[in-house]
């Protein structure tokens, strides 16, 4: 891939991100918040009930929140 997918067990990273931001880029895709247009929107795809469970699941995978340092 010429552009690698984020690590999502970084805390670090991850922390650095609101769920609110998590939300728009799987959403809206890559271009939404700055970023790779490679990251395709997901909207039409998942209702917004499954995205905040897609975030919910990546705070899972980082254990973490928004702000908290690792």
């Amino acid at each position: 891939m010429s552009v690698q997918p984020r690590d999502h067990t970084d805390a670090k990273a991850m922390s650095g991100r609101s769920d609110d931001a998590i939300f728009k880029v799987i959403k809206e895709g890559g271009p939404s918040i700055d970023k790779s247009v490679l990251m395709p929107p997901w909207g039409g795809t998942f209702s917004d009930e499954e995205i905040r469970d897609l975030v919910a699941h990546l705070r899972k995978l980082c254990k973490c929140s928004f702000g908290a340092a690792p």
